[in-house]
């Protein structure tokens, strides 16, 4: 894990030269800034790596080790971009002790092309408990994205959460069918909360 040394007043000068070099296609000053003692400077050094298409796995792997939750989002964002076979490990961040490096994880792995197999399962334990609202709406949308069919129970039971959980639920059954989800939309239909009514209603016209 990266430990932080303490910023100076140049920090605001080193991060607008790490991302002039993503825009320049300077991969070699972009990938020095990695190891700037400010972490936003570090963070927009992994946005610019991405944008020189100089993006590597360890330099992902190292910002998901940063110990500023920061990066690690930055780092969760850009690597997505990577194939869920390759040798990030992304599931890790959905135990993060920080709610919003949880809440982009899950963003991640819905993203992830293909999704990376243990991601489901993983997804399935945060919408299903964790304490965060914010990251039980991420994971179970994640769950719609990837659609995978051992995902079902656990996004049927999300459609009875806060109203927020509900909405992104109903969403993510849209690549699913069966009766058990016919019920859930009917149900979603008369919620008392307009979104969700919305979104059944829209997939039940679909």
């Amino acid at each position: 894990m990266r430990l932080d040394r303490p910023g100076d007043h140049r920090s605001g000068e080193r991060r607008r030269a790490a991302a002039l070099a993503g825009h320049l296609g300077d991969a070699a000053t972009a990938r020095a800034f990695l190891d700037d003692p400010d972490p936003a400077v570090r963070a927009t050094a992994l946005g610019a790596l991405q944008r020189c298409d100089a993006l590597e796995e360890v330099d992902v792997a190292a910002g998901l080790a940063d110990v500023d939750p920061g990066v690690r989002r930055r780092a969760l964002v850009v690597g997505c971009t990577f194939p869920g076979t390759s040798d990030l490990d992304l599931v890790a961040l959905l135990a993060d002790p920080d709610d919003t490096v949880v809440e982009t994880a899950a963003f991640a792995l819905g993203e992830q092309e293909p999704p990376d197999p243990r991601a489901a399962a993983a997804l399935c334990e945060v919408t299903s408990s964790h304490t965060d609202a914010l990251c039980r709406e991420a994971a179970v949308a994640a769950l719609g994205a990837i659609g995978d069919p051992t995902a079902l129970d656990t996004i049927l039971a999300a459609t009875t959460d806060i109203a927020t959980v509900r909405r992104r639920a109903v969403i993510a059954l849209a690549p699913f069918d069966g009766p058990e989800v016919d019920a859930a939309l009917e149900r979603a239909r008369s919620d008392r909360d307009w979104q969700v009514r919305q979104a059944a209603e829209d997939l039940l016209a679909d």
